[in-house]
């Protein structure tokens, strides 16, 4: 699938800490170390970024963090939202919405019934967290599909070749290394 077009922005908010209990790799993860759990979700949300062109801002809750003023970072070209004391991540995404969300596209991962309800309500649609796991299986498989005919491609051009040709092309590879 080709990637979407720059100029039509789509953004996707993943409640990132509901994402990783919902999930049952994540859970199991996180279960050992919730910082792995972390990594793990920012490696799947921006190889998903990267395919599929959307805007992908994962939300962390750290509301019961004491002094804390929140934190933005970037984390695999991801933005990474870490909340300030006394705000959820729900309380976060919907406050973006109101901002943005019947501006451009919005969609917000959560498997939270009554978030879901808020975000419909704010411009916004709404994705479970089965929903996306499924979304991103589906991205995973069609590019994975999409190599193997390009390497069949590959193979059948190089198959046309001469010995002579085919001798010159590995000693250039050779002399790149």
């Amino acid at each position: 699938m080709a990637r979407k077009d720059k100029s039509q922005k789509e953004y996707l908010f993943v409640d990132g800490y509901n994402i990783i209990n919902s999930w049952n790799n994540l859970r199991e993860l996180s279960d050992i170390s919730l910082e792995v759990a972390r990594e793990e979700l920012m490696d799947i949300m921006g190889e998903y970024q990267h395919y599929s062109g959307i805007k992908v801002i994962v939300v962390f809750d750290a509301h019961l963090v004491k002094g804390n003023s929140g934190k933005k970072d970037t984390i695999k070209e991801v933005e990474v939202i870490y909340t300030k004391e006394n705000e959820t991540a729900d309380q976060y995404i919907e406050k973006v919405l109101d901002d943005i969300g019947r501006m451009v596209k919005v969609r917000v991962a959560t498997s939270d019934w009554m978030e879901q309800q808020i975000i419909l309500g704010r411009g916004g649609t709404r994705i479970s967290a089965r929903e996306l796991e499924l979304e991103i299986l589906n991205y995973k498989r069609r590019e994975k599909q999409k190599r193997r005919v390009e390497n069949a491609k590959n193979d059948l051009l190089i198959g046309r070749l001469d010995e002579e040709t085919l001798k010159k092309l590995n000693k250039w590879g050779e002399k790149k290394e």
